[in-house]
């Protein structure tokens, strides 16, 4: 008797202890889940308000903002030196920096102007040179949501805290991924159970929009990355090292300024943005901006380019356009007395990972595959928003009077130690995020003492 009960009792013990082992690690990675939505959600609703915007910033252009951006396409066209000319009238005093040629025929061309520290923007009618508008380059609508993006008005550090949110968004879809998991329940996974009134909707509908979005906010978190203001210049400095982005080649033999070309030319692209900008040998005549459009334009650059005028004796026309069509990125430095191209790098000269970094920024902005990519970025922004609301909602309805509601750890220290590994070793591969990481266990473990204190 004692034998038939010692073999039944086993098994049942086993299985105890694998259901109590599964339960610790799902505490755990929820009390991490938990810590990373806490740093994220709010920073989540701005990053996917402001880039749902951003998304379809050529059609709110072309209807807000119709009556600068948008002319009655015309046969005849102005030069770009006769447009600076009447963009001069309209800024008296300011110092022309930058044409940017029409993108379309229906399209206004625009002349950057300096006016003290202020950068102007001037909207003009190609066909007659008639002004438009006149806009600070700050206050144009889409920099101010491209600042509000990127937290850029508060300065770097409140870029870094992107940084490390983007971070922590990797940690969030892959713990929630986990926290999705079917475990043999009925709902939760890709239906949803009761009404609004009760929790288990919110996180029903929590896990099913995490399963629908997960790989979308993954997505967008990864190709935001390079765009930070220490992993992305990491990523720039050691990809143009090894020769897999910037082809530094092309400047070797070849006199450069100390000047990157995003300084002259803000459009330039991820890539090629700390690239050098080159300087003209000396010489006596500048060929003039017309001509430097008209080489370009021989030179098959695509319309819509953005050229910058030199700055002293050895300056150049620096260009670069940034088309929808991935591929078609180009830019080019000339010659600003013989119109010599001193670089020309069009987009299948830079190296992979330039380009598949690119090609990622590209699918962000909505700008690849037309309608259908700008749709699937807003719903990925669209399902962000509501992840957030949904759970703001169960913390809401789960929280205890007086307290944060924060998931308690499990009292199995190994599921704690090993996801907390794994979370720190996600962050190292951020190191912001992991900074971030290393303060959140320190301040959990000082409020944890503390509490033990006051409950002895």
């Amino acid at each position: 008797m004692s034998l038939s009960l010692s073999g039944s009792a086993r098994p049942f013990g086993v299985a105890q202890t694998a259901r109590a082992s599964r339960e610790a690690l799902y505490r755990a990675v929820w009390r991490w889940h938990f810590y990373a939505g806490l740093l994220c959600l709010p920073f989540l609703v701005s990053l996917s308000a402001t880039g749902a915007l951003y998304l379809f910033k050529d059609e709110i252009n072309a209807t807000v903002f119709a009556a600068r951006t948008t002319v009655t396409p015309s046969e005849s066209r102005l030069g770009p030196d006769r447009l600076i000319f009447e963009a001069m009238q309209a800024v008296p005093g300011g110092t022309p920096l930058s044409y940017t040629d029409p993108a379309r025929p229906d399209a206004s061309a625009v002349v950057t102007l300096a006016e003290g520290k202020a950068k102007i923007l001037v909207y003009l009618d190609p066909a007659d040179g008639t002004v438009l508008d006149t806009v600070d380059r700050d206050g144009e609508f889409f920099a101010v949501v491209k600042r509000l993006h990127s937290l850029a008005y508060f300065g770097p550090l409140a870029n870094a805290v992107i940084e490390i949110v983007a971070g922590f968004a990797i940690i969030l879809v892959i713990t929630g991924a986990y926290l999705w998991w079917p475990r043999g329940q009925q709902g939760g996974v890709v239906t949803v159970r009761g009404t609004p009134r009760r929790r288990v909707w919110w996180r029903d509908l929590h896990a099913v929009t995490g399963f629908v979005a997960g790989g979308g906010l993954l997505f967008l978190a990864m190709t935001g990355l390079p765009w930070s203001i220490w992993w992305g210049d990491q990523l720039r400095h050691w990809s143009n090292a090894a020769e897999l982005a910037q082809p530094s080649i092309l400047w070797a033999g070849r006199p450069v300024s100390k000047v990157p070309m995003v300084d002259v030319l803000p459009s330039t692209g991820w890539t090629m943005q700390d690239a050098p900008v080159p300087q003209s040998p000396a010489g006596t005549k500048p060929i003039g901006i017309d001509e430097a459009a008209a080489i370009l334009t021989r030179l098959g650059m695509p319309r819509g380019f953005e050229l910058s005028l030199p700055v002293g004796p050895t300056g150049v026309y620096a260009a670069a356009v940034y088309p929808k069509d991935v591929a078609r990125q180009r830019v080019v430095s000339l010659d600003q007395y013989t119109g010599k191209p001193l670089v020309d790098v069009p987009f299948q000269q830079i190296g992979p990972v330039g380009r598949l970094i690119q090609y990622g920024i590209g699918i962000h902005l909505g700008q690849y595959w037309g309608r259908a990519n700008q749709l699937a970025m807003l719903a990925f922004c669209l399902a962000t928003i509501l992840l957030s609301v949904t759970a703001g909602a169960m913390w809401w309805k789960r929280r205890p009077a007086g307290g944060l509601g924060v998931p308690p750890w499990p009292r199995d220290r190994r599921a704690v130690a090993g996801v907390t590994g794994i979370v720190v070793g996600l962050g190292a591969l951020f190191p912001l995020t992991g900074l971030a990481i290393l303060a959140m266990l320190g301040l959990d473990l000082i409020l944890g003492l503390a509490l033990r204190r006051r409950t002895a």
